[in-house]
């Protein structure tokens, strides 16, 4: 939950800490109003005796939507419907105690690859010595295509605590998201996930990767109508564990997959306006939600 997120990185600053009653966000993002609408019911094509309040519908481009409101007027009724999430714009209000902090990758930094570093993942996690901790939240990357919609496939995983997106991959230090939509830095969208090994794993998120890109896996430099190389899909590596996992699910897809399996380097954050875009932009985060993720806010 985003706004738990922010609640504890805002107000509990040390162990112990506890705040009361806050209002947090419940994560199905703010409510649009441009995906609200009123039509005139004689012009949708729909048979008036089936459109009631609470009705839900799939418009043409895809995308559900349920009627809140039907109007009687003079010479023709009109019928009101929102393509948000039915809870957009909830909160809740929690108490909250900082019980415990771990260290883990990537909150300042992402780390690249480390050829020493052994991660850990498969080890047993009943051991609560400060190694396994260390170990417990381990880093991944990931190139999509648009960064957007794979950050918030990524959001919605059991096990992952963090999501960042940026620019990996390229040759210029620093590079501003203009720099890399030109195609002539060498960077590629990505996302950095960091995830809690005791909740999910390497292969799953992997997996969750492939199956995002579905059938782009076979298209070099394209992931749907985006094009590029900016929108290249990769799997980037941190440990030498890491490398054999993506290696084997990547090759299991056959020669003609071009997804490239290559070491992580420098990962450069993107701008603030585009990191949970999509939440931003009124879809939810929640966890294990099963709603389309719609490619814009």
């Amino acid at each position: 939950l985003p706004g738990l997120h922010q609640l504890v990185a805002t107000q509990l600053p040390d162990v112990g800490d506890t705040v009361r009653e806050q209002s947090c966000d419940a994560g199905w993002g703010r409510h649009d109003p441009d995906l609200v609408a009123t039509l005139r019911l004689a012009q949708s094509g729909l048979d008036p005796n089936q459109v009631q309040v609470g009705t839900e519908l799939v418009l043409s481009n895809g995308l559900q939507c349920r009627v809140t409101e039907i109007q009687q007027g003079d010479d023709d009724a009109t019928f009101t419907i929102d393509a948000n999430p039915p809870l957009a714009g909830a909160s809740y209000l929690a108490t909250v105690t900082l019980q415990a902090i771990y260290e883990t990758p990537g909150l300042v930094d992402i780390p690249p690859y480390n050829s020493d570093d052994d991660d850990g993942e498969t080890d047993n996690h009943d051991d609560d010595s400060s190694q396994q901790q260390q170990q417990r939240f381990q880093v991944a990357t990931f190139a999509l295509g648009c960064f957007w919609g794979g950050e918030l496939e990524y959001m919605r995983e059991p096990g992952v605590v963090g999501t960042w997106v940026g620019y990996t991959q390229g040759q210029v230090e620093h590079p501003t998201y203009q720099q890399v939509c030109s195609g002539t830095t060498g960077h590629t969208e990505a996302i950095a996930v960091v995830y809690d090994t005791t909740v999910t794993s390497y292969e799953r998120l992997v997996h969750l990767a492939m199956a995002r890109l579905d059938e782009n896996k076979y298209l070099l430099h394209q992931v749907g109508n985006d094009k590029g190389p900016q929108y290249r899909h990769g799997v980037y590596y941190h440990t030498p564990r890491q490398q054999r996992v993506a290696q084997q699910i990547v090759d299991s897809f056959g020669d003609d997959c071009v997804t490239e399996v290559l070491p992580a380097t420098t990962f450069y954050k993107a701008e603030e306006y585009h990191q949970q875009y999509l939440l931003k932009g009124g879809q939810s985060a929640r966890k294990e939600d099963d709603t389309t993720i719609r490619c814009y806010g």
